[in-house]
C-alpha cells in the first residue's frame, strides 16, 4: 500500500515509519510512506507558500497553486485519485471507515496548516474530508498519522495476531472487555477468578458481558444504536 502525504513536516512521520507495529510493516514492504512538500511547489525563492486572507481576519492561508501541485504529483502516480483532506469540519472517523481505507492499494492524504486552505482547492479537486473529532489542532499531521495507524491495523501482516485487531473496540459495536495479566495481585485487587479458571466457554461469556456493561456505561450514544441478541438479553439479566 502507498500512502502519500502532502505535508510541511515530513520528518513527523517517522513516528510511523521507524516504530512499532506500523515502522516493522513498513520495513517488512507491507506498506511505503511518500512525502510531499507543498514548498517545492511555491512561486518564490524562500518556498512561503501562505498569504493573508481576502476579506481580512487571523491568522494565514495555504495558497492554492503549491498545494494543487503537490497534488498534481501524488495523483499522478497512482489510479486511484482521490485525496483526503483532515479537516475538523469532515465526517467523523470511524472504525468501518478505517476498514473500508485500508483495502485501498493507495492513499493520498492532504495536511493543513495555519488556518486552512485555499477554498478553490475543494471546489476544483474530488477531495474527501475526514475528521478525528470535534475539535483542533495545529495541523493535519497528528490526524494523519491517527489515520494511518488506525487503517494499517487491518492490512494483513501487520499485526503479529490478526485477532488482535478483530477483537478490539468497535469491531462488533461495542468496547473491548477489561483485560489483565501477571502479578495475580496489584494494590490490593485481584485478577477476576473467571479468567485463571481455564473455562473458555465461560471466559468467552464473561467477556461479552463485560463490553455489554462497560459500552453501556462510558458510551451511550453506542449503545443507543447497539440491537442486543437474545443471549446478550439474557447474559445481562443474569446475577
Amino acid at each position: 500500500m502507498l500512502i502519500q502525504v502532502i505535508t510541511l513536516f515530513a520528518e513527523m512521520f517517522t513516528a510511523l515509519t521507524d516504530y512499532g507495529v506500523t515502522g516493522r510493516a513498513a520495513k517488512n514492504g507491507l506498506w511505503q510512506l511518500s512525502c510531499i512538500n507543498p514548498r517545492d511547489f511555491a512561486d518564490n525563492r524562500l518556498g512561503y507558500i501562505d498569504e493573508r486572507p481576502f476579506g481580512g481576519g487571523p491568522g494565514m492561508i495555504m495558497q492554492a497553486p503549491p498545494i494543487q501541485g503537490a497534488i498534481n504529483q501524488a495523483i499522478s502516480r497512482v489510479d486511484d485519485k482521490r485525496v483526503i483532506y483532515l479537516s475538523p469540519q469532515g465526517l467523523p472517523l470511524t472504525h468501518e471507515k478505517t476498514i473500508e481505507l485500508s483495502k485501498r492499494d493507495s492513499l493520498i492524504l492532504l495536511c493543513g496548516r495555519y488556518e486552512g486552505i485555499d477554498e478553490r482547492i475543494m471546489l476544483t479537486n474530488d477531495i474527501e474530508e475526514i475528521s478525528i473529532g470535534d475539535f483542533v489542532v495545529s495541523g493535519g499531521e497528528l490526524p494523519a498519522m491517527v489515520l494511518i495507524d488506525a487503517l494499517l491495523r487491518h492490512r494483513a501482516g501487520v499485526l503479529g495476531d490478526e485477532q488482535s485487531a478483530q477483537e478490539d473496540s468497535f469491531c462488533d459495536g461495542l468496547l473491548d472487555c477489561p483485560h489483565y495479566t501477571r502479578p495475580t495481585e496489584f494494590n490490593g485487587l485481584e485478577v477476576p477468578p473467571i479468567l485463571l479458571s481455564g473455562n473458555h466457554g465461560e471466559i468467552a461469556k464473561w467477556r461479552k458481558k463485560q463490553s455489554l456493561l462497560r459500552t453501556r456505561e462510558r458510551r451511550p450514544d453506542l449503545w443507543e444504536r447497539y440491537v442486543l441478541t437474545p443471549q446478550e438479553t439474557r447474559l445481562l439479566n443474569e446475577e
